[in-house]
């Protein structure tokens, strides 16, 4: 099983293990999110043979999904020789729900410049195992394995990964892997109970100097919120190797 089966040239069946946190019987948005990046790379793929990698993913989540099938397409707003910003959308019901748009850039070889100056987390091993589901209900928090250490209410480091394919049968990169996980950041280390608040996110914006790799994705990562109505969670992305990027999601809060 998968979050996803192709069930025609750009159209996708979400499956039950994409039930949402803040409405089972909504898509939880982080593997749409994961999605759209997989179409993003297919249009590449079938349109260019150079290689130009993902650099920045910006996704605007215009609306609520149902758990059911969902439309794409996907355009080249502007075409370049070294870098292209493309734009890809998903839709239901005549609607669309969520846009991205992602900038590719031609990769260099810059091996002997690589460095950052953002830390490091414990590694996967080092954190205690967390159920998730002890916060939030829906079919995908039950997929996701997570480990995590939480310093406070806002403020953690944790890893997770799935042992559910994002689109049954295809071969799916670890850059689209890891952008069907990166929305669950806002709810790994809550700053109020989301039984009283809701704090859903609005977007979500990555921008990674490295592409990732493995199974796991690692997040060190802050949630706050202001005096009225709005809230940000940010993270630093990482893999094993270390932070490969960063993360932002405007949050609206909401008082029940």
């Amino acid at each position: 099983m998968a979050y996803f089966e192709r069930v025609g040239e750009s159209a996708f069946r979400a499956t039950e293990h994409v039930g949402g946190a803040w409405d089972t019987e909504e898509q939880h948005i982080a593997p749409a999110l994961g999605l759209l990046a997989h179409v993003v790379e297919l249009d590449r793929d079938a349109r260019r043979d150079d290689g130009l990698v993902v650099s920045r993913l910006s996704w605007d989540i215009l609306g609520t999904v149902p758990v059911d099938v969902v439309s794409t397409s996907v355009r080249v707003l502007r075409p370049g020789r070294t870098i292209e910003l493309v734009e890809a959308r998903m839709g239901h019901g005549g609607r669309d729900t969520v846009c991205l748009r992602a900038w590719l850039m031609k990769p260099g070889e810059t091996g002997h410049l690589r460095a950052t100056s953002l830390p490091r987390i414990a590694p996967p091993q080092d954190m205690p195992s967390w159920d998730p589901s002890t916060v939030w209900p829906g079919g995908f928090i039950e997929t996701a394995e997570v480990r995590r250490a939480e310093v406070e209410p806002g403020r953690a480091s944790f890893w997770v990964r799935t042992p559910l394919p994002l689109v049954e049968g295809e071969d799916v990169s670890a850059l689209a892997g890891a952008a069907g996980l990166f929305d669950i950041a806002n709810g790994m280390t809550v700053r109020a109970d989301p039984r009283h608040v809701a704090f859903p996110n609005v977007d979500l914006t990555a921008h990674l100097f490295s592409p990732p790799e493995g199974e796991w994705i690692g997040f060190d990562t802050t949630v706050s919120f202001g005096a009225a109505g709005l809230g940000l969670t940010s993270s630093v992305i990482h893999d094993l190797g270390g932070p490969i990027g960063t993360m932002a999601q405007m949050l609206t809060v909401r008082p029940r």
